[in-house]
């Protein structure tokens, strides 16, 4: 099985159109492919293929502090030491814990020296499994409420679709990134035998395809660029950057209405142009 990651760090570039057109050019190939929605904040990959989230496969849990009051002793320790500023504190008053701010690093529960700081369990996200036709299989995590730190979802996402593929066999494994260059990128490409890097000619599509590029190199991930509406803009502007960090141009998309118009009604799994 190949796994790919498909990033770009830039919104809007088209990672996930790309992600689908790639499991639409490995279907029509004969090949089995799972893909992995992996931007758990803003998933939209199953909106694309006209699909639903409707019972979630499992969830995914965090560890939390809860304040033992009759054991703290309002020292303001865990006040103090909290790297996250998750915890508010009123003169003479209880801690408070701010939960969406909070990492669940689990320092506080560990510093308390009164044993205070107890641990409960919450949901920060659920997984979602949509089979589109047999040889194709869409994985999706989704947020649930506000979470600081969405790396843990993207892990078991991750997780999950690696056990689904292996089960069904599957030729390929796509990870969809969200945006940007955090740990949850990170999460959703490590282990992968390449990543597509997707972009636009524009200066901020170069910008931040020169960092993502940079990224996996640090990674010691393979990467090839993926050049979306590349018929507009300045091309150029890839193009030296591919030139100087030796990274080639494996696809150029160029500016189609057919794909705009099957994007926006849900039906880009019918789109065949890879």
């Amino acid at each position: 099985m190949i796994q790919i990651g498909i990033t770009g760090g830039k919104g809007g570039t088209g990672k996930s159109t790309v992600s689908v057109l790639l499991a639409n050019k490995y279907r029509k190939e004969g090949k089995k492919v799972v893909l992995c929605d992996c931007d758990v904040e803003c998933p939209n990959d199953y909106l694309l293929l006209g699909q639903e989230l409707k019972k979630a496969k499992s969830k995914v849990h965090a560890q939390f502090p809860k304040l033992n009051e009759e054991k703290c002793q309002k020292c303001e320790l865990c006040v103090k030491e909290c790297r996250s500023n998750a915890i508010f504190q009123a003169p003479s008053k209880y801690p408070i814990f701010l939960h969406e701010l909070c990492s669940g690093c689990g320092l506080c529960w560990h510093l308390c020296p009164n044993g205070a700081i107890e641990i409960e369990k919450k949901i920060i996200g659920e997984i979602f499994v949509n089979q589109i036709d047999k040889n194709f299989y869409l994985v999706t995590g989704r947020s649930v409420g506000v979470v600081d730190e969405t790396g843990p979802i993207v892990t078991k996402v991750r997780e999950a679709a690696l056990k689904l593929a292996k089960d069904l066999k599957a030729d390929y494994l796509l990870s969809d990134s969200s945006v940007g260059m955090h740990c949850g990128v990170i999460r959703a490409l490590i282990g992968v035998n390449l990543a597509y890097a997707v972009t636009e000619p524009t200066p901020l599509g170069s910008h931040d395809l020169k960092l993502i590029l940079e990224l996996l190199k640090i990674l010691k991930i393979p990467s090839k660029i993926i050049l979306n509406q590349a018929d507009l803009g300045k091309k150029e502007l890839v193009n030296k950057i591919s030139k100087d960090t030796k990274v080639k141009i494996k696809y150029e998309i160029p500016y189609s209405k057919e794909l705009v118009f099957a994007y926006s009604k849900g039906k880009l799994g019918k789109v065949n142009i890879l």
